[in-house]
């Protein structure tokens, strides 16, 4: 349970140690090029234009049909 003083590190150190890691393994990640990303974009882009229209029209849909049940009550 009682840590010495060797197996204790400062926040200065362990700051230290996790940038120095966190800079290693960046260097080890695969970028995309520049094509890659753009088409990447492009095609989140579309994707959320495809599901903001689909949760539109569901949404406009269910209004509707709310609005035709309470008035029919």
């Amino acid at each position: 349970m009682a840590e010495t003083k060797a197996a204790k590190k400062s926040l200065g150190k362990k700051a230290k140690t996790f940038f120095v890691e966190t800079k290693s393994e960046l260097s080890k990640a695969t970028w995309p090029s520049w094509s890659q990303l753009v088409h990447n974009t492009g095609v989140i882009l579309v994707f959320i234009a495809v599901v903001a229209v689909i949760l539109s029209v569901l949404d406009i849909g269910f209004s509707k049909l709310f609005q035709f049940i309470t008035e029919w009550l």
